[in-house]
């Protein structure tokens, strides 16, 4: 009897699944927003606004001068970049912008233009209580420096507009209330009063520093003595600049 072959077993396939989930991607890494682009024409339009201002330009000025979509603070960061290292720095002071000399550059300058008048000693020490305590009346200006304040001294701090009005107290007789300006900021080249010296720093005797002369915030002490006087403790003495009032009988 002769041996048949018997037909191999065949394994059915398994159908595939109906709904087959196809393999999750990996996330695409999030692509950072495109910085707007800034044109030749941006800068220069920027660049004579800067220039032509008296005062220090506000962002926001720029903002109304500048294109639909143009981004100022690239445009300023822009032109900053380009004046670095120059003559004249564009500066961020008093809460705007303003093209400014190379302070490396100012011991040379000095020589050949001519200094701007330098306010008296008593007005620099008025403006100083002024910067570190408004708003302030005269009368407390007075208490702090232990002197009087004449009205020629507040005259010339408003003609140098580095003082002015900031209403009145409500208390009798309404004293007027003194404050500084945007000018004073931009004089000394301060961004808010929050840069300010702070008073410890006002004990380093610096001469010939107008600076550390405003600075004097508090009413800093006069040459030769230790520390700054204090407001309920005012210095004995008149300031130099005042004449002391005669004694009786003399």
């Amino acid at each position: 009897m002769s041996d048949t072959p018997q037909p191999e077993a065949v394994t059915p396939e398994e159908p595939a699944p109906e709904h087959a989930t196809p393999p999750a991607l990996p996330d695409a890494a999030p692509q950072a927003p495109a910085q707007p682009e800034v044109t030749e024409e941006q800068l220069r339009l920027a660049e004579a606004l800067v220039f032509a201002a008296s005062e220090p330009v506000p962002t926001r000025a720029l903002v109304q001068a500048l294109p639909d979509g143009a981004d100022a603070d690239a445009v300023l960061a822009a032109l900053a970049a380009r004046y670095a290292g120059r003559g004249v720095e564009l500066t961020q002071t008093a809460g705007g912008w303003q093209f400014r000399t190379a302070p490396d550059l100012a011991p040379a300058l000095t020589r050949v233009i001519p200094q701007p008048r330098r306010l008296p000693r008593a007005a620099m020490e008025t403006l100083a209580i002024i910067a570190y305590h408004q708003p302030v009346t005269r009368a407390e200006i007075e208490e702090i420096r232990g002197a009087s304040v004449s009205q020629a001294t507040l005259d010339a701090l408003l003609e140098a507009s580095l003082v002015g009005p900031r209403g009145r107290r409500e208390t009798p007789g309404r004293p007027a209330l003194w404050g500084t300006t945007a000018n004073f900021l931009a004089q000394f080249q301060l961004q808010s009063l929050r840069d300010l010296p702070r008073r410890e720093e006002l004990l380093v005797e610096t001469p010939n520093a107008s600076n550390a002369e405003v600075s004097a915030a508090a009413g800093a002490a006069p040459a030769g003595e230790g520390e700054a006087p204090e407001a309920a403790n005012p210095p004995a003495e008149p300031a130099p600049d005042e004449t002391p009032a005669p004694e009786p009988g003399s």
